[in-house]
């Protein structure tokens, strides 16, 4: 369950479309790919220590940045991730209800309809979360399988079909090869967001100090081959100018190879994996706020759990906030302000990947891991998961990094309203 938790949080609808954005560029996009790949699974790496480390404290990346550099570090770390779940989460939903038009086109007319099936979904899974965490992990181990299947099914078959000279030559874009890698590696980067994801519940994890760790790893080795395999299946399938102005990849190449089932396959892989996501994203919506309401960072009603020990109260608080982004998308007035909310939040949810590779780098220091040979070598890991995860932040573009910024800084107010409260 704790790797379905990674793979499924990862695995949402990007993938299925990002073969388009790197048809621009050719076969030389596999190279940008394994660049972003190993920069993931450095960070995925870091983050695997640090729950060894501090094994049975849920919140993941908010326990990590507090315990290396204290409470206002951990505060904005918390604040920034909360935004990105609330944000994403209305954001998956709107793509689930797109893509289920596939199967209920009056979904695709009928706003009014579309919107209370967006809130159907999310209070549902608001619902099921509000149950023992095993319910929502039994859902999530069952949606990661059925969304795995379309995805493998092409990546393994798709390779007796493969068209050489769709590869050939590796780079057609104008740009040089080292600029296409890192082009295209940036448009890959936002598909790993959520190889933490098995971190933040940890209380709720049975032998923590093994089971977390082996799922981050496994999670995001699994979901990295995935990715490649099924990048380079699309591409062997579709010719480089039919794939830059496709608008479902998966589903052409399914096409070529089973017909019109193939593209009703994928688009119902593509449903279950938007499901799935936003399962696993509302999981962390419960978790993430009530680790620093339990610091007295945040408000103590998200700390508050009901009698199957979920955190309920932040489970209907956050999808109050999330069915009103959702429902934002379905005004004709309101659609910028969403897309301006996705905008910013990109950068937010990249902030606790700096601090908890900077965080490790502390604990080594103090020893935190023990004698386990030279420091400076130990120092090598944290050193390139920070130096990524920067890197990841400027690849984001200015404005998102300006007004995530911005974001960041609005939560200061919470942080010394609850300041006040604890000192009185």
């Amino acid at each position: 369950m704790a790797i379905a938790l990674v793979i499924g949080n990862m695995i949402g609808s990007g993938i299925f479309f990002l073969p388009s954005s790197l048809g621009a560029y050719g076969g030389i996009s596999i190279f940008g790919w394994l660049f972003t790949s190993t920069g993931a699974l450095i960070l995925a790496l870091i983050f695997s220590r640090l729950s060894r480390l501090l094994p049975n404290i849920s919140g993941g990346p908010f326990v990590y940045s507090q315990e290396g550099f204290g409470d206002f570090p951990g505060f904005l770390v918390a604040w920034g991730y909360i935004l990105s779940i609330w944000a994403s989460n209305a954001a998956i939903t709107v793509a689930f209800v797109s893509y289920l038009s596939v199967f209920l086109p009056v979904l695709a007319t009928n706003n009014i309809l579309a919107a209370a099936t967006g809130l159907m979904a999310i209070w549902f899974l608001t619902w099921l979360n509000s149950q023992t965490i095993r319910t929502a992990g039994s859902l999530q181990l069952v949606t990661t399988i059925l969304k795995l299947v379309p995805l493998i099914l092409i990546s393994v078959v798709g390779v007796f079909y493969l068209n050489p000279e769709h590869f050939s030559p590796m780079n057609i874009s104008t740009s040089s090869n080292f600029q296409a890698i890192s082009a295209t590696a940036a448009m890959t980067l936002f598909a790993f967001l959520g190889f933490e994801s098995a971190t933040v519940p940890a209380e709720d994890v049975e032998n923590p100090e093994k089971t977390i760790p082996t799922a981050t790893v496994w999670g995001t080795l699994i979901t990295i081959v995935v990715y490649i395999l099924g990048t380079i299946a699309v591409m062997g399938l579709i010719s480089p100018a039919n794939l830059q102005s496709s608008n479902a990849p998966f589903a052409e190449a399914a096409q070529v190879i089973w017909g019109n089932a193939g593209r009703y396959l994928v688009a119902g892989g593509v449903v279950i994996s938007t499901f799935g996501a936003l399962n696993g994203w509302t999981i962390l919506q419960g978790q993430v706020p009530m680790a620093p309401a339990r610091q007295h960072l945040f408000p103590k009603i998200f700390a508050r759990k009901n009698k199957n020990g979920s955190p309920s109260v932040s489970l209907v608080i956050g999808s109050i906030i999330v069915s009103t982004l959702m429902l934002m998308n379905f005004s004709k007035g309101m659609v910028k302000a969403f897309e301006f909310l996705i905008l910013v939040t990109t950068t937010t949810v990249l902030i606790p990947y700096i601090f908890a590779a900077a965080a490790y780098g502390v604990f080594v220091l103090q020893r935190r891991f023990g004698n386990e040979g030279n420091v400076r070598m130990q120092l090598i890991l944290p050193m390139l998961g920070f130096a990524y995860s920067v890197w990841m932040v400027s690849g984001s573009g200015y404005e998102p990094v300006y007004w995530g910024f911005i974001m960041l800084l609005l939560g200061i107010p919470i942080y010394v309203y609850m300041k006040r409260e604890n000192k009185s």
